[in-house]
């Protein structure tokens, strides 16, 4: 291949196709959740908007895409205004490096096979843990800019509940990586041909799926946005596309975290074992993955009740580090025994 299209033009199609396939599966994520809880609360969800209310997020992007922006009048303007961007753009820019399947010709743009990620960096997971930590700016600037006392608390909140969950989500991480011995996205799904980690990394998993729902401030520890102490947390004094940013962002961050999950436990895009007759694409297996992770969030949000916030501090720091520092220890005795 030339360089125009080593360089350019396939991933220029790698990034359109990827964005294009994340703002698709945030925008029916809105749906699913609310069909799926409605069952489980036995009751019918969206109905009004298309056949089943399939079309109740278009309806709802272009209720946002429509509304009034209004801004508070004494807010700081101009952070009032970056903060949504400094949220969503981390939130996207994570996708880089998460690699969707093993190899692909982009619909035969590529005359060979190449690799099903945009960048396959010797760090993908260092960087999807640096980029995505940046998000929670855009949420303190957003509480701190509307100079408001509810988005204020929250903001606070959400940056407390951030420095809390990164420590053992990270940590929970190096054990995967202590057993494929690299930190390529890529590396680590190679690394569990033989077996998945999920099975001698059990307790990282179960720390790093609590860890994950805490990091996008979801239901039970939807402390940041917890609307019968502050009506919605950081996002309060926003209205409009700049709302629509805050919400696209905590999507795409449930997506990212749902994708590190599956490619650092769950194997990533190879497939279950005892199903390999199926013979899906590569593809499939990972969005099947993904979306069993994306549904368990849904499942907990209609199941379990909120987090008060000293217990919500005290889990992270006094039980969820203890256990992934001592799931460190014992990996790393048995790779040098």
């Amino acid at each position: 291949m030339d360089f125009t299209t080593t360089y350019v033009l396939l991933p220029t199609a790698k990034i359109i196709a990827v964005f294009i396939v994340v703002l698709l599966t945030v925008l029916f994520l809105t749906y699913a959740e609310r069909k799926v809880i409605a069952f489980m609360q036995v009751r019918l969800g969206p109905m009004r908007v298309g056949p089943w209310g399939l079309l109740q997020p278009i309806a709802d992007g272009i209720k946002l895409f429509l509304k009034e922006d209004i801004i508070p009048l004494k807010a700081d303007r101009f952070v009032y205004w970056i903060a949504p961007t400094i949220s969503i753009v981390p939130a996207l820019l994570s996708f880089l490096v998460v690699p969707w399947g093993s190899e692909t010709t982009l619909f035969g743009l590529a005359k060979q096979p190449v690799p099903a990620v945009i960048s396959d960096l010797n760090i993908g997971l260092l960087y999807i843990l640096a980029i995505s930590s940046i998000g929670i700016y855009g949420i303190l600037l957003g509480g701190w800019a509307s100079n408001s006392k509810y988005p204020l608390l929250g903001g606070l909140r959400s940056a407390a509940q951030m420095v809390s969950y990164e420590v053992p989500l990270t940590l929970a991480l190096v054990g995967p990586v202590m057993m494929a011995n690299t930190l390529s996205t890529r590396g680590i799904v190679e690394a569990q041909k033989g077996m998945w980690f999920v099975v001698p990394q059990i307790l990282a998993f179960l720390v790093y799926i609590a860890c994950a729902v805490a990091e996008t401030n979801r239901a039970p520890y939807d402390l940041p946005e917890a609307e019968t102490e502050l009506v919605a947390g950081f996002h309060t004094e926003y209205s409009g596309m700049k709302f629509a940013f805050f919400y696209l962002a905590e999507y795409a961050n449930m997506i990212v975290v749902s994708s590190i999950a599956t490619i650092c436990f769950l194997g990533g895009w190879l497939p279950v074992p005892g199903l390999s007759f199926l013979h899906l694409p590569s593809f499939v297996w990972f969005a099947l993955k993904v979306g069993v992770f994306l549904f368990g969030y849904l499942w907990i949000r209609a199941t379990y009740p909120r987090y008060r916030y000293d217990q919500l501090m005290a889990i992270g720091w006094k039980f969820f580090i203890p256990v992934t520092l001592i799931n460190i220890f014992i990996t790393a005795f048995f790779l040098l025994k």
